[in-house]
């Protein structure tokens, strides 16, 4: 798998030009011709991971929002809880997707049905990723600026996106079990059967987020569960997660990678991961972070769970950069700024999916117990994080072995508890464990899902208005506003009183 991915990246280099030149190719009909459905592929997959995974600064900003790290430069509002505007030029790509298919069918069956199920992956993709962040938006008539000069589109109301999405990746599952292998792949190397996997893995998470709307016969959301989980291909192993893996090459190194990075001086690791990591005695704490200096200079080992401080995100920044002077705190693991090659940044795991299945046992859902999975995704979260860490040099000496792990989850701290809401905050701290440095953005929508894990408010620091609660929601494009202001306003007054702010209580959230 690690040996498709280099070769992926290699591609992309000689892609580079082709893709620079996209954005013309897409409002020249001159230019049509020079596109091919894998060229367009390759860029829509890069968009993804490139929208989802930044580099330097911008790699650590969604991390910030989910309370793993702290920023000692100055105060950013992701780490203070401010949440601006949304923003829907993404769904200008949906035109690459259309193209892409409409440029497929020229091809043999098997290319034509992966390119268009490809296609349909992208477009739930990207509805999914922000209608969770503003609630109503254009669904139905999303692309009519692109293929018909609408710049004015139409609100869809959640459910109906909801609905749709769930039809339009049901149709990319139908489409990939019926195609064959196809070029311009950067992930899976065109393999198929690895994207009915995917397809089927992400439309568990979409199920997973309307879970307060198992009532609703329009959606049918634990059946469809039942039936994805029993009767299609779904994630079985880390080799299956989505990712990007890097190397040593120029324009393929991990995104924190200190070459020309000038902020690796100022992550900060919370106390909400360091803290929970060391009540459960969980070595990941080794993996994840450096260790105080002030606490090794007091003679404290690296690898004693003492040595390392994590740092309140709630703290207004005047005591965080009081800290940050001290250098009484732990930092990120050297791995991450060291070495070249990082780990892979996933965007799904198979430890993500596991997780799910566990909380859908809880709900009732699935027929298995909820322990199975919990277990199984704590172990796959375990070997990912050991099985990409040079455990010689970034572990502090503190192996994550086979039979640290078997122990690990029969630990008291750790077991599954008899009872459902205990099991409940279990797997979602689990899943919080699993996805430091991973899977951007995860932890924030899981807290504003679930609850879990806690974040502190401290009104004194919180951006948010009022400023003793989280925000919920990213209010609408300044763009809608300015252009499509009447379709704003009655989105906005259909699910907020007309009030478009950041505490809006969206229809999957109720």
């Amino acid at each position: 798998m690690k040996t498709i991915y280099k070769i992926a990246f290699a591609s992309i280099l000689i892609l580079c030009g082709a893709c620079a030149d996209m954005d013309k190719i897409n409002t020249n009909p001159d230019g049509i011709s020079s596109v091919t459905p894998q060229m367009l592929a390759t860029k829509l997959i890069l968009n993804i991971t490139n929208d989802d995974i930044g580099s330097e600064k911008g790699f650590m900003l969604p991390f910030m929002r989910d309370k793993y790290i702290l920023w000692s430069e100055y105060p950013e509002d992701a780490q203070y809880n401010r949440l601006n505007r949304a923003s829907f030029s993404d769904m200008t790509r949906l035109t690459d997707a259309q193209k892409m298919m409409e440029l497929s069918q020229d091809l043999k069956e098997g290319e034509k049905n992966a390119y268009t199920g490809l296609a349909y992956f992208i477009r739930a993709y990207y509805f999914f990723n922000l209608t969770i962040q503003v609630g109503d938006m254009p669904y139905s008539e999303a692309i009519k600026g692109e293929t018909e000069g609408d710049t004015k589109p139409t609100y869809d109301i959640q459910k109906d996106i909801f609905i749709g999405i769930l039809k339009e990746l049901d149709l990319a599952d139908n489409l990939f079990a019926n195609a064959s292998q196809f070029d311009g792949d950067i992930i899976y190397g065109g393999d198929v059967n690895k994207w009915r996997k995917m397809v089927n893995s992400f439309q568990l998470k979409v199920l997973i987020n309307l879970h307060k709307k198992t009532g609703d016969s329009d959606l049918n959301v634990a059946q469809k569960f039942k039936d994805i989980v029993n009767n299609r291909p779904i994630f079985s192993n880390n080799e299956d997660n989505f990712s990007l893996v890097y190397s040593n090459q120029q324009n393929q190194m991990y995104p924190f990678f200190k070459q020309g990075n000038q902020f690796v001086i100022y992550p900060m690791v919370s106390s909400v991961l360091i803290d929970k990591l060391k009540i459960l005695n969980d070595y990941r704490l080794f993996y994840y972070t450096e260790p105080s200096p002030v606490k090794i200079e007091e003679g404290l080992s690296d690898s004693d769970f003492d040595a390392y401080v994590g740092v309140e995100p709630s703290l207004e920044y005047s005591a965080v950069s009081s800290i940050s002077s001290s250098k009484d705190y732990s930092d990120i693991n050297l791995r991450y700024k060291e070495t070249p090659e990082g780990e892979p940044v996933y965007l799904l795991s198979y430890a993500q999916v596991e997780f799910m299945l566990a909380e859908a046992a809880v709900r009732g859902w699935v027929g298995e117990t909820p322990e199975e999975h919990y277990n199984q995704g704590v172990k796959a979260a375990m070997e990912y994080v050991r099985d990409n860490t040079p455990i010689n040099t970034y572990n502090h000496g503190m192996d994550i072995t086979d039979n640290y792990i078997e122990a690990y989850i029969e630990s008291a701290e750790v077991k599954l508890s008899s009872d459902p809401n205990t099991q409940m905050e279990q797997i979602i701290t689990q899943k919080y464990l699993s996805t430091f440095l991973q899977s951007p953005l995860s932890a924030f929508f899981e807290n504003r899902r679930t609850g879990y894990p806690y974040f502190e408010i401290n009104p004194a620091s919180n951006q948010n208005e009022p400023s003793n609660k989280l925000p919920v929601r990213w209010m609408y494009p300044s763009d809608e506003v300015q252009y499509n202001l009447e379709h704003v306003n009655e989105a906005t007054n259909r699910q907020y009183n007309g009030v478009d702010d950041n505490n809006g209580i969206m229809w999957i959230l109720q």
